[in-house]
């Protein structure tokens, strides 16, 4: 029939668009757990854990950075410990925890939250639920021999998850943390548009994701924090963000 072709281009192009805008979970639609709802679903009036910020009553954001620790993480640790800001690193195992153990342990020391984003990066609605449980377990371990604590929060690669993904997660004592501002650091290594794109999105309970392993990212980081909190922000890690609240196994949340 005449114009069945541009009509099913146009769907097909409708798919693609609809798909773009759902990256975060893989084309995917996946029930989130805001900040804002976690701190609610706690008992009333329990006190805030984590340290003495009340996110509640706070102005609220979190600083997390992937696919660490590198050769440029140690620079960041000293900025973050300079700033006294906290963060929360999801760390990969292969090459980077495996290679640099001491910063890992710097990072735990020093009071930062140190979770996972995976063994090597596989992304997970792709692989046999065996893998799946392989790539969560062994930087969780590799985690727990140097810090003495098991990650509770995970990030999955790309922010791709499923189903599936959350049931495997909850049988292994993880939640899945991804984000609300992104600078896409690993398309530049300017600072100042790094700086630029996560102030254009930021705003109150924010999770801001950033990739320590590129060259511009790291020196972005003091102006981002400086102007941020000129903005009247609070920095906290994922778990501070969460408190009264705690982040449960098998959920997912982002702001």
């Amino acid at each position: 029939m005449p114009g069945t072709g541009r009509r099913l281009r146009g769907w097909a192009l409708a798919a693609a668009a609809a798909c773009l805008t759902l990256t975060l979970s893989g084309c995917a639609r996946v029930d989130t757990t805001t900040p804002s709802t976690a701190r609610a679903e706690a008992a009333h009036g329990a006190p805030a854990a984590f340290g003495s910020v009340d996110c509640r009553k706070a102005k609220c954001i979190a600083l997390t950075f992937d696919a660490g620790p590198s050769e440029n993480s140690a620079r960041l640790l000293d900025i973050l410990k300079e700033k006294k800001v906290p963060a929360t690193f999801f760390l990969l195992g292969k090459r980077h925890i495996e290679k640099y153990p001491e910063l890992v342990e710097r990072m735990a020391a020093e009071g930062h939250e140190v979770a996972s984003h995976t063994w090597d990066h596989k992304i997970l609605t792709r692989i046999s639920d065996a893998e799946i449980r392989e790539e969560l377990t062994r930087p969780n371990d590799a985690i727990e021999r140097l810090t003495g604590r098991k990650p509770t929060l995970m990030r999955p690669p790309q922010g791709r998850t499923d189903a599936n993904v959350h049931e495997i997660c909850k049988e292994l004592g993880l939640a899945e943390v991804l984000w609300s501002v992104t600078a896409k650091d690993y398309t530049t290594n300017d600072p100042a548009l790094i700086t630029e794109r996560v102030l254009d999105q930021s705003s109150r309970d924010g999770i801001i994701l950033l990739h320590d392993i590129y060259p511009g990212t790291v020196p972005a980081v003091p102006g981002i924090i400086d102007a941020l909190k000129a903005r009247g922000y609070v920095f906290v890690t994922v778990p501070q963000l969460l408190a009264p609240g705690k982040a449960e196994p098998g959920k997912v949340y982002r702001p």
